[in-house]
């Protein structure tokens, strides 16, 4: 390969969500471009032990015991008896595999090259690329650090791949526990403790804050509490752990700061995750990272303190999440390469895929209140939906805040059975500056779950005042909302 062939317009580093977007972006602007995955396959965290991976689990669990179906045959139906870690596995390959295959066909199709092996910077303008000992140079007009995250594992806890496993390690398990003690309540957390829970699995979830899951609706995050605890699931708020060992195979025992002690079989530590730029040599480039690895970054251009170098996707923090890292990695392709690009819009659907899921977009109730906003909110309960009885839905409900000057549609919250589907009817309206009126003068199709939008609408309608203000006072309630906002 010649030197004039080592040479590319952008180099992304890593082939998760934020770098294949940013990837494929450049290559639609007719820039040469280079992936870097130190992985054996592209598709970075997301597809081989993130995203992809967890849902996949999910969907093979909700399937194979028959969870979506027991609110008609009763708690002990099961859609296949002994469910095993072989039964789980083989849906995730054959998904895993089709992920891989879809993005290697988009990468050949946009002519974009990779290099598999671990990326280092020489200076802000080349990269070493080191792969079974062997070590190739190229270099860059621009750069983007696409690199993501890697489980936090402190000293503390006994990981040994086997009974004490990471969030990465647990994709790998040979055995389905009886009892599986998960520390942290974050997403991660919340959806292995929920996926296993659905097996009946005995879980109990470790949690040093009060709350689990604290950005989002405080009555949401309550009827989800609700509903683990009325499936068995143990909670421990307010306490640390203090060591995690284990004893003998199969035998774990977790301390507490409180000084009880928990017994399980296997231990699932979730607390948090770290940027994956131990080998990056970042300060040869002119960059720093912060404690727990993360890149600072302009967030509306992605830029890094060093102009030609950005970074996007987990590596720069929240929200973290698949969805949004894509955007940041095409905005940050296209400024790189002065292309027109819109702005991240203010407000994102977020998706947790628990069981049962829970999404939400715009502002909770609690927000509302703190900016002073007039508000007035409506739910609707999918156990009260036509469709819900059909699916034999017991749980789950749809909350929606309405500004009670301006009508406006302020912020939309499902807990339930298709909630990270059903929330992109509220995302369209909230972004597009919509009123409760949308709702309660429209047609749904019958039956649906998104009829509760319908319902939840009215719920609020009734309560409001029916009487339209003047244009006057609705225009110093827009202007409020925008200050509140901080448009």
């Amino acid at each position: 390969m010649s030197e004039a062939q080592r040479h590319y317009d952008l180099i992304v580093i890593g082939s998760g969500p934020a770098g294949r977007r940013a990837a494929v972006q450049a290559a639609k602007l007719n820039k040469s471009v280079l992936v870097v995955e130190r992985g054996r396959r592209v598709g970075g965290v997301s597809v081989h032990t993130g995203t992809i991976p967890s849902k996949t689990l999910r969907e093979t669990v909700l399937h194979l015991s028959g969870w979506r179906e027991r609110g008609f045959y009763g708690r002990a139906y099961r859609a296949k008896r002994d469910i095993t870690a072989e039964d789980l596995g083989k849906r995730l390959a054959i998904t895993l595999n089709h992920e891989v295959e879809v993005l290697e066909h988009q990468f050949a199709r946009n002519t974009i090259d990779t290099a598999h092996g671990t990326a280092r910077f020489i200076d802000s303008h080349r990269l070493a690329v080191e792969h079974d000992g062997d070590t190739v140079t190229y270099s860059a007009e621009r750069f983007v650090i696409a690199v993501g995250t890697k489980p936090y594992r402190p000293g503390h806890i006994g990981f040994d791949g086997v009974d004490i496993l990471d969030s990465d390690e647990i994709l790998e398990i040979t055995r389905i526990p009886r009892q599986l003690v998960v520390v942290g309540a974050s997403v991660i957390g919340v959806e292995y403790a929920s996926i296993f829970s659905a097996l009946d699995v005995k879980v109990t979830i470790v949690e040093p804050m009060p709350t689990l899951l604290p950005f989002i609706d405080r009555e949401l995050a309550d009827e989800f509490v609700h509903d683990l605890r009325d499936r068995g699931v143990s909670l421990r708020f307010a306490t640390n752990v203090t060591s995690a060992v284990a004893d003998r195979p199969g035998a774990c025992t977790v301390k507490l700061s409180d000084g009880r002690e928990l017994r399980s079989d296997m231990v699932l530590f979730s607390a948090g995750r770290q940027g994956a730029v131990d080998d990056l040599g970042l300060d040869a480039c002119g960059l720093a990272c912060d404690e727990r690895g993360r890149l600072s970054v302009d967030k509306t251009t992605f830029q890094t303190c060093v102009p030609h170098i950005y970074a996007a996707g987990d590596i720069i923090g929240f929200p973290s999440l698949a969805s949004t890292s894509m955007e940041q990695g095409r905005i940050a392709a296209c400024h790189a390469f002065d292309a027109p690009v819109h702005k991240a819009p203010e407000f994102f659907p977020y998706g947790i895929y628990s069981v049962p899921e829970i999404s939400t977009i715009g502002m909770t109730e609690e927000e509302v209140r703190e900016r002073g906003i007039p508000y007035e909110c409506g739910v609707a309960r999918f156990r009260e939906t036509s469709r819900g009885h059909i699916m034999g839905v017991g749980a789950g409900f749809m909350k929606m805040l309405f500004a009670l000057e301006t009508r406006r549609l302020l912020g939309v919250h499902i807990v339930g059975e298709g909630a990270t589907e059903l929330i992109h009817i509220g995302q369209a309206v909230l972004n597009l500056e919509g009123t409760l009126d949308y709702f309660v003068e429209n047609t749904f199709n019958f039956p649906t779950l998104a009829e509760a939008y319908k319902v939840a609408a009215l719920d609020a309608w009734n309560r409001m005042p029916k009487q339209q203000p003047s244009v006057e006072v609705a225009n110093l309630a827009v202007a409020r909302i925008e200050r509140a906002l901080g448009g």
